[in-house]
């Protein structure tokens, strides 16, 4: 843990942090060196074991939308309602996003009794969630365990349990928890100085709302989002974590998007059912990405298997975007039953390939060009051996959606400049 002072960005509002304890990975962990060598301890985190007639919560990644992207702080109950129509009529729904989820700004003040209230742009939350429900979707909520969220509405310090109990009541599937005002408001005036005793305080809040949601009864994602300080990855488990961002916040362009991804290299072993590494959510049709681009990001978090939040404007949603977010192959790499995440197996300057385990031994293989013109791989290989397979292998062209039959190691596609070809090997 290290200390830094500094301003932090963090969902559109700025913080100013003093003696921050910052693990690599808000740095985009150590933005992905080409030669892949970053280095780990050398176990994995534990997940607690279940009882085996407990479904397992988020058993693959999860699938959804969320608001922030798109919206920001303008969100509101019609906008969650017209999304939830949309994800059904563009097909996503069935593609898989099930989760609609508000991030920060629906938060009112608190009752007499301390119970949160949503504010004038959410009148009735639980009729809400009742909507959402009606559609085969699920809702997710935002909150912080800081007196204040990151927009500075009502955070749930002091009120876990009642917010948990609420959020339960409601109908609530998921929680986004954002360390945001924790920061300065606890870690920095309780530990000042003190990166250890920062950590210590943070996991214990973590781990305080994790409880308060399993003294509900009602099963919820658990989202934990701080950036991928303190590595983590080691520890999201143990404090009942679903899923943990890795980095700080992504932006809906190549070089910011291509950074983070490349730079989850090395965080496989920490991924599997029921707990996943977030390298935050898609920006796939947002800003100004390119088709090749956002083919790029799409194939690159499938890779990793990272939950699939979109967040771009399904009112206005192209063709070509619809058709990378609903491709079946790609989504099927995200969501294969194995659990197991890619990592990077070459790279060569801006070419890489990064190879993903997939049930019944066969292997996903994407072919990355992150350079600035088309690649023909003409003095690469694909490294078949090092992912396993002693000759040739049979393979099809997801993309391209095509079978390309028995291929060796000495296959060579043309990649353009910011794109992938992204192969099912066998």
């Amino acid at each position: 843990m290290r200390v830094r002072s500094g301003m932090l960005k963090v969902g559109g509002v700025a913080l100013f942090v003093v003696g921050l304890a910052v693990g690599a990975g808000a740095q985009g962990i150590q933005k992905g060196a080409a030669s892949g060598a970053v280095t780990r301890p050398a176990a994995a985190a534990k997940t607690p074991r279940r009882a085996a007639s407990v479904p397992v919560t988020a058993a693959t990644p999860p699938m959804g939308w969320n608001s922030w992207n798109f919206f920001a702080g303008k969100v509101t109950d019609k906008d969650i309602r017209d999304t939830a129509d949309l994800l059904v009529s563009s097909g996503m729904r069935d593609a898989g996003y099930v989760y609609v989820n508000i991030d920060d700004t629906w938060e009112g003040k608190r009752d007499a009794q301390g119970r949160i209230q949503s504010n004038e742009k959410f009148p009735d939350m639980k009729a809400l969630a009742d909507y959402v429900h009606s559609k085969g979707l699920k809702l997710g909520i935002y909150s912080s365990p800081g007196p204040q969220t990151c927009a500075r509405y009502e955070g749930s310090l002091g009120h876990e349990e009642q917010d948990a109990q609420t959020y339960a009541d409601w109908g609530i599937d998921y929680l986004k928890y954002d360390l945001c005002s924790f920061i300065p408001q606890v870690m920095q005036k309780q530990a000042p100085d003190d990166p250890a005793g920062q950590e210590k305080l943070m996991r214990a809040a973590y781990e305080k709302m994790h409880q308060a949601i399993l003294k509900t009864g009602r099963p919820m994602v658990y989202s934990l989002c701080q950036y991928g300080w303190d590595s983590v990855w080691e520890w999201g488990p143990s404090v009942g974590a679903n899923l943990w961002r890795t980095t700080g916040d992504i932006q809906p362009n190549f070089d910011r998007m291509s950074e983070i991804g490349r730079g989850q290299a090395g965080l496989a072993k920490f991924a599997g059912p029921g707990h996943w590494n977030d390298p935050d959510m898609l920006e796939v049709g947002n800003g100004r990405l390119t088709l090749d681009e956002n083919q790029t990001h799409m194939t690159l978090w499938a890779m990793l298997a990272a939950p699939l939040i979109a967040g771009n404007n399904l009112t206005a949603m192209k063709p070509e975007i619809a058709a990378i977010l609903m491709n079946k192959e790609a989504i099927a790499i995200d969501q294969d039953a194995l659990g197991k995440q890619g990592d990077r197996v070459f790279a060569d300057g801006p070419l890489e390939i990064w190879a993903k385990p997939l049930k019944n031994g066969a292997k996903a293989v994407a072919i990355f060009n992150f350079g600035e013109s088309a690649s023909e791989m003409r003095k690469d290989n694909l490294h078949l051996k090092e992912m396993g397979f002693a000759g040739a292998v049979t393979a099809r062209d997801v993309w391209a959606g095509k079978d390309l039959g028995k291929i060796t190691d000495a296959y060579k596609v043309t990649v353009p400049r910011h794109g992938v070809a992204l192969l099912i090997v066998r």
